[in-house]
């Protein structure tokens, strides 16, 4: 009998795909998982239970989160609802106010913030501008917020928006006259009933429809005299109504409002003149002046992203294009195409920068793509995050980048978190996955360096946040106050009136307590406490992959072989729950002490011993070791040994 040590010092790659298991020769496979759940990947390489969720608040319904960030010191969480908004301040409801947004709007509900505005945005909805002003003496510390319509730039002749002709050119008008109300007859159907109060340009000169008669026949109040009254083909709408459809995504770059694509105008860019975010008049396409074009390829190009980086990036279903020109006039800018990948265009998940490269959801649903210019090549490349661990990518809705601790958070259509350790410098890209007992995450976002999660269980929602003080989901901690006595019976639990929730008090977990008129209450024999920690346990799990022969270029086989001892190295861990092939069994920790309190929690080496033959690998549960514990104390691997007899 042979005997092996298999050396395992980082899980830089993650949990891989099943698919993978038999690829031992990747470098990957040695520095990778079977199975990584409720366990964020440190930069470092080791593995970390993730921070419980500490419930915010009970939400109506599904929403959208949307950050919004007037400085560094104030920062604020907006939650979309149904047609009505909900602003936060650290986890504290401080405005509510109607919108024209309901839950059918979620899925393609976009936004970019300049300063103190946010800018939303949906193509079946009128785009709407949220502004914040700093307080004023008698006001509230946070400001005053208002929302209304976007107001373009206007001067007593012209409203400075974008125009285009939705028909075929060959249609003409012709005026009943050159000067005030007139009527004007079109050669074939052009007129519905929505066109009242939208803006035409006849021959340069603009005017407001105020009837319609017919298909055919409206009345339009010019504001200019017209040339003459003969018939022309020279006309057009505004682009932007209720008849057209609104704008589809929105940003800023180089001092420019850029909107991308709308219902009617799906594959066409505007830009604003510079300086002036809400004049879109074209003029005489002098350097400062609007920008106005189409993306017209061999495949479908219906716009569904804009991000402004190094270069204007335009995201499309079909495609991904680079918009250059150093400063861009009308002048000298170049669309080029750079990747055939494609976006999903059924739902926005917002574009996230990650050191230079834009994070987007391919069209597939089962791939994430880096986004990523290469100066070698003077081009950009589409590289695929999930290539390694695409099981967990499954159709994804929202993302957020969480850059203190390097982690992109993904929402996928099935109700899981993907979490990806992403740090290029470092060639870490590492997935897990987060779930949360008997419910589904909806949606995701980072607001001041906390990440806010909607969530639905049971068919309610509930607005929490990751909390590394807590260690259970959903969860509420409770104090007694200063002179008060220690009890059994703890109220304010009415968010989640009807749940059975874990309460952890003085160190043990008790599971399915059910919360019976706002009240949870510890069994009787569990005594007074001077405070608890409610909420859903979770389990965290950290599976081997099946082992790989002692080069690392093949698995054992049909070979014999059985785990001899395997040595753990954790940090500040206060509990180790290992199966080994025997069962999960707790193994206790240094000097066997495995409290709640961080002094407590154990660092160093803990080795145990092992029995039993084992042949083949491959299957679900053929690795060496199983690592799983729903108690909510932290827990950190760092690497392990493992020692392994070989029957070859």
């Amino acid at each position: 009998m042979a005997r092996r040590v298999l050396e395992k010092t980082t899980f830089s790659t993650g949990e891989l795909a099943p698919e993978l298991w038999g690829r031992s020769d990747l470098n990957a496979y040695g520095n990778g998982a079977a199975r990584l759940r409720n366990v964020f990947i440190e930069p470092s390489g080791g593995v970390r239970r993730r921070p419980g969720i500490r419930l915010v608040d009970d939400l109506d319904g599904p929403v959208r989160l949307i950050p919004f960030e007037f400085n560094t010191q104030q920062t604020y969480l907006m939650a979309f609802g149904d047609y009505r908004g909900t602003i936060y301040r650290d986890g504290v409801a401080i405005i509510s106010f109607e919108t024209p947004f309901g839950v059918d709007h979620h899925a393609l509900l976009s936004w970019t913030q300049s300063a103190d505005t946010l800018l939303v945005v949906h193509p079946d909805v009128a785009p709407m501008r949220l502004t914040r002003t700093g307080a004023v003496e008698g006001e509230s510390g946070e400001g005053n917020w208002q929302l209304t319509d976007w107001a373009w730039r206007e001067n007593t002749v012209k409203r400075l928006q974008p125009y285009y002709k939705f028909v075929e050119p060959a249609v003409a008008i012709t005026p009943s006259g050159t000067s005030g109300t007139v009527t004007i007859t079109a050669s074939s159907d052009l007129f519905v009933a929505g066109h009242v109060g939208t803006f035409w340009r006849v021959q340069g000169i603009e005017g407001e429809i105020t009837v319609v008669t017919s298909a055919t026949v409206a009345s339009i109040a010019l504001k200019e005299t017209l040339p003459d009254a003969s018939e022309t083909q020279d006309f057009e709408e505004q682009v932007f109504s209720s008849v057209r459809g609104w704008p589809r995504s929105v940003t800023f770059h180089q001092d420019r409002m850029v909107i991308g694509g709308s219902r009617d105008l799906p594959n066409r860019l505007w830009m604003s003149k510079s300086g002036d975010l809400f004049n879109f008049d074209l003029g005489e396409g002098l350097d400062d002046e609007a920008i106005e074009f189409a993306l017209l390829a061999d495949q479908v190009n219906a716009i569904t992203g804009i991000f402004a980086g190094r270069h204007l990036q335009v995201f499309t279903s079909g495609s991904e294009w680079m918009v250059t020109g150093d400063p861009l006039t009308p002048a000298n800018i170049q669309v080029t195409r750079q990747t055939r990948i494609g976006s999903r265009a059924d739902r926005n998940v917002p574009l996230v920068n990650v050191d230079g490269a834009t994070i987007f959801a391919a069209r597939s649903g089962r791939e994430l793509r880096e986004f990523l210019f290469t100066d070698v090549e003077q081009a950009y490349g589409a590289a695929d995050l999930a290539l390694l661990s695409r099981h967990l990518v499954q159709s994804p809705v929202d993302q957020a980048f969480d850059a203190d601790r390097r982690l992109l958070h993904v929402v996928m259509g099935d109700g899981s978190l993907g979490t990806l350790t992403l740090y290029r410098s470092e060639a870490i890209t590492a997935w897990s996955a987060q779930s949360i007992a008997g419910g589904a995450f909806r949606g995701v976002t980072v607001v001041g360096g906390q990440v806010y999660l909607s969530i639905e269980r049971g068919g309610r929602f509930y607005l929490g946040r990751f909390d590394e003080t807590c260690g259970l989901d959903l969860a509420i901690t409770q104090q007694i106050g200063s002179g008060e006595d220690p009890r059994r019976h703890w109220g304010g639990m009415g968010d989640l009136e009807g749940v059975n929730l874990a309460i952890w008090a003085g160190g043990v977990l008790y599971r399915e307590v059910p919360v019976i008129g706002g009240t949870v209450s510890l069994p009787e024999g569990a005594g007074a406490v001077d405070g608890i920690e409610a909420g859903l346990p979770f389990t965290h799990e950290i599976t081997a992959l099946p082992p790989a022969g002692s080069d690392g270029t093949r698995p054992h086989g049909g070979n014999a072989l059985r785990l001899i001892a395997v040595t753990f190295r954790v940090q500040q861990s206060g509990q180790l729950r290992v199966d080994t092939g025997r069962g999960l069994r707790d193994v206790p920790l240094g000097n066997g002490r495995r409290g709640g309190d961080n002094d407590a929690d154990y660092s160093g080496d803990v080795s145990l011993r092992a029995l039993g033959w084992r042949r083949g690998s491959g299957a679900a549960n053929s690795g060496l070791w199983h690592i799983a514990g729903d108690l909510p104390w932290p827990f950190l691997l760092l690497g392990v040994a493992s020692e392994l007899g070989v029957n070859d």
